[in-house]
């Protein structure tokens, strides 16, 4: 029966002296993280749980140490529990120092990130400002353009109505002209025909008058020769 307590105490201090190093390992890591905190909060989980392990296990020895029937074996075995407890609570201080030590570089690694950011949004806050800027020059530069251009647009317009005007009164002009000179091709016309219908009168009076005169000196001779007869 004794034997086979001792193997059980051996077997517990052995899965103690595991746990121990395994939660030193952990507090190692601790202290090697540098974030973020999901990093630390998934460490911190794993040394409770480490920790659970390893108050159970000595609980386990010491109750080993009160079945022991020898005295001198039971002191033995309490002291070698008293021992891991009080290297636990060595565990323990390491690991809250080791905590606060990561949380402080976490601390100071999210300033250092806020700030930075902060420099960065400040950067762009004013890299979109110089960028409105320039574009509120552009699009004032491009309706001083256009302003231009319809200014152009509409002097060109006042010249072309002002060119309109001048030939509308030109071919007005034209036109009146070309009116008072047909009428004066028309008045020509008439005269030209009321003259020769005058010189064809002309004409014919000349002829009466001849043929009158030339029958008054048929006439005369006439009446001459048969007096002298």
């Amino acid at each position: 029966m004794a034997a086979v307590s001792d193997v059980s105490v051996r077997i517990c201090s052995q899965e103690i002296v595991k746990n121990d190093l395994q939660l030193k390992a952990l507090i190692q890591d601790i202290r090697a993280c540098t974030g973020p905190q999901l990093v630390l909060d998934e460490l911190n989980f794993k040394v409770k749980d480490k920790f659970h392990q390893l108050r159970r296990r000595i609980q386990n020895l010491e109750q080993l140490a009160k079945e022991q029937d020898s005295e001198t074996d039971k002191g033995d075995i309490l002291r070698e529990a008293d021992g891991h407890r009080k290297q636990m609570v060595s565990n323990q201080a390491m690991w809250r120092k080791a905590n606060l030590a990561c949380k402080l570089l976490i601390d100071n690694t999210e300033r250092d990130e806020l700030l930075s950011a902060g420099n960065s949004a400040v950067k762009i806050r004013k890299s979109a400002k110089e960028s409105l800027q320039q574009t509120s020059s552009d699009i004032t530069e491009s309706l001083m353009s256009i302003n231009r251009l319809m200014t152009q647009q509409v002097q060109q317009s006042a010249v072309t109505i002002g060119s309109l005007v001048t030939s509308s009164r030109i071919v007005l002009e034209t036109s009146e002209e070309f009116k008072a000179l047909n009428g004066a091709i028309h008045l020509g016309r008439k005269l030209i025909f009321k003259y020769n219908r005058r010189e064809v009168t002309n004409k014919l009076l000349i002829f009466l008058a001849l043929a009158l005169f030339l029958a008054t000196v048929l006439y005369i001779v006439k009446k001459r020769l048969i007096l002298y007869l």
